[in-house]
């Protein structure tokens, strides 16, 4: 008995000790703040977010997103509404020239958006397997380029499609109408394609030297261009791409994205570089508090000396452009 009252007095002990401590141990806990979650989740653009495609006309900015959501802004900018788009990844937005948008889907489809930018509706692609490039001109027609050097054209607003396939295994990068016939086509190993006949054909039109892959591209008009590659190089076309030379870029980064802004070439690429072409060389913009991380997205904001621009991280800004 003796025995078995010491082992019993001796295992209580123990366990009213830690029961003591438990008891403790809860009094002092401090509830979590979760504030600053609330704060997060009610924010429009998160810090997971990767903007790779941004397109504005003078009612709205518009956002695309690499995990799949919308964002829009009827401010300039200065702040921002969400939307999801459906599994999607969109990797390219442009504006029509009705005001309307039209974006790709990493994911081989077409977004075709209101120019209110609330209104979304998807397209699938039979091909391109992925879209790289896409463009809508002032005949209303839909341009879409990417891999297998193929290029589908629709002519009904993505009811139906019609598909060019180049049978290269190449990428197209870039696709731009001037008017009803004439279009350009770029794409890897310093591919130039043209069409004299609305997309129904492709053909040669030169050869960007070097094999060169261009990240971007942008033509004034249907002689004069620019395309972007590795290590900062900038080539200019004044002949339709039959021929290209270089042009110095005093940032040395290459640039993801090339646009028009204010009648002046603008681009925006890694180590959160923004440059505009001046007096035939690239040269770098500052700007505040700059970031040294890629900018893959931008869009001049129209009637406004600034631009959106957009990266990883939820990075999403409007710089000013206004020159002293």
């Amino acid at each position: 008995m003796h025995r078995t009252g010491s082992l019993r007095g001796g295992g209580w002990r123990p366990l009213t000790l830690a029961m003591g401590v438990m008891a403790l141990g809860a009094a002092c806990t401090v509830e979590p703040d979760l504030s600053k979650v609330a704060a997060e989740s009610g924010r429009a653009v998160k810090r997971y977010d990767t903007v790779q495609a941004l397109a504005s006309n003078p009612q709205v900015v518009v956002a695309g997103t690499q995990g799949g959501a919308l964002l829009r802004s009827t401010d300039q900018g200065k702040s921002w509404q969400r939307q999801p788009l459906a599994g999607a990844s969109l990797v390219g937005l442009t504006t029509c020239p009705d005001g309307r948008f039209l974006g790709i889907d990493f994911y081989s489809r077409v977004w075709f958006g209101s120019a209110d930018g609330q209104a979304w509706t998807p397209f699938t692609l039979e091909k391109p397997h992925t879209p790289l490039a896409v463009s809508c001109d002032s005949q209303g027609r839909w341009w879409v380029a990417g891999t297998g050097s193929t290029i589908a054209r629709s002519t009904d607003q993505g009811q139906s499609w019609h598909y060019t396939d180049l049978g290269e295994d190449a990428q197209l990068t870039a696709i731009q109408f001037f008017d009803a016939g004439n279009g350009i086509a770029l794409g890897e190993f310093g591919r130039v394609l043209a069409s004299q006949d609305g997309g129904l054909s492709w053909n040669k039109a030169g050869q960007i030297p070097g094999e060169f892959y261009p990240y971007a591209a942008l033509f004034a008009d249907r002689q004069h261009g620019w395309v972007s590659g590795i290590a900062g190089q900038m080539l200019h076309t004044s002949d339709g791409g039959k021929t290209w030379v270089k042009q110095g870029n005093t940032t040395q980064a290459p640039l993801y994205r090339l646009f028009m802004h204010d009648g002046r070439p603008y681009g925006v690429g890694a180590s959160g570089v923004v440059a505009r072409f001046d007096a035939g060389v690239w040269r770098g913009m500052p700007y505040p508090d700059a970031v040294p991380v890629f900018l893959g997205a931008a869009a001049p904001l129209p009637g406004q000396s600034a631009i959106a621009s957009g990266g990883p991280g939820g990075l999403l800004r409007v710089l000013g452009t206004k020159t002293n």
